[in-house]
């Protein structure tokens, strides 16, 4: 069959190109009206709310809230406890910095007379009559720490006057440390030697104090030896021991004097266990 006896749709299909050309191509549809295209804020803001958090990044977040929070409360007592020498007078300040002084020269003290002592013993000529002289001199020492003989000297006396009842075992425990760190060399409550192993709790209603189980009442008297010059001011500090009594409305005095005297005596105690190393 010839070209003329064709089919006329087979001839114009055979006529269109394969393809149609790009700029024949429908459009595609624009965006719909009412759906404005946005920003890059705005598909930020997308992105990050709401916030997609795992279980790990969960338990961080509470571990650093936690350590935070423990920072903070750290930071917060440590100015509590400074907030006193912060609000302290020059001469308060100046006062702190002399009983500090003082505590280094009592060290420095025992420490020359500890060198003095092993020098007289390595230059005597009679070494055996000399260690028995110091021996004695130390047992003596030794004798007036642990309330086995009595003792006089220097020293002050504290009254605490509580009518209020409100003084507790732990605040006289307070003066008794603070009285050491002084430099007191012994120490007598209301006809009570304080010794190292001393304790003192709560007795009855409360309104007393026990003091290694021997009861005492208001007024409670301090009869303490070593340096007046060291003792009182470390009892009136601020923020120590006399200002902590009266806050619970008790009235201190603190009197000094060149001669007290410490009579109490604690029975010697042998040891259970520890025996002399000595040959």
């Amino acid at each position: 069959m010839g070209e003329k006896d064709e089919a006329p749709e087979n001839r114009l299909r055979r006529e269109l190109p394969a393809e149609v050309p790009a700029q024949t191509r429908r459009p595609e549809a624009p965006e719909q009206a009412g759906e404005p295209e946005l920003t890059g804020r705005q598909r930020l803001a997308q992105g990050l709310w709401p916030p997609r958090v795992t279980r790990a990044q969960l338990i961080v977040a509470l571990l650093l809230f936690g350590l935070g929070f423990g920072l903070a409360v750290q930071v917060a007592s440590n100015s509590d406890g400074d907030s006193a020498l912060r609000g302290a007078r020059q001469e308060d300040l100046v006062r702190i910095l002399d009983e500090l002084d003082d505590r280094t020269q009592r060290l420095e003290d025992e420490k020359q007379d500890l060198e003095e002592q092993r020098d007289e013993l390595e230059n005597s000529s009679d070494q055996a009559e000399e260690a028995r002289r110091q021996r004695i001199e130390k047992e003596r020492q030794l004798g007036i720490l642990a309330g086995t003989v009595a003792a006089q000297g220097p020293g002050i006396t504290m009254t605490i006057d509580d009518t209020k009842g409100t003084v507790e075992a732990h605040m006289l425990l307070d003066a008794v440390q603070e009285l050491r760190a002084a430099g007191a060399e012994a120490i007598q409550v209301n006809g009570v030697r304080v010794v190292a192993g001393t304790y003192l709790t709560a007795s009855g209603s409360g309104k007393s104090v026990s003091v290694d189980g021997n009861k005492i009442n208001a007024p409670y008297r301090f009869q303490v030896i070593g340096k007046p010059q060291d003792l009182e001011p470390a009892l009136n500090i601020p923020g120590g021991v006399v200002q902590m009594l009266e806050k619970e409305q008790a009235t201190v005095t603190v009197e000094r004097s060149d001669k007290i005297v410490v009579d109490a005596l604690r029975a010697a105690k042998r040891p259970d266990y520890a025996r002399s190393s000595s040959p």
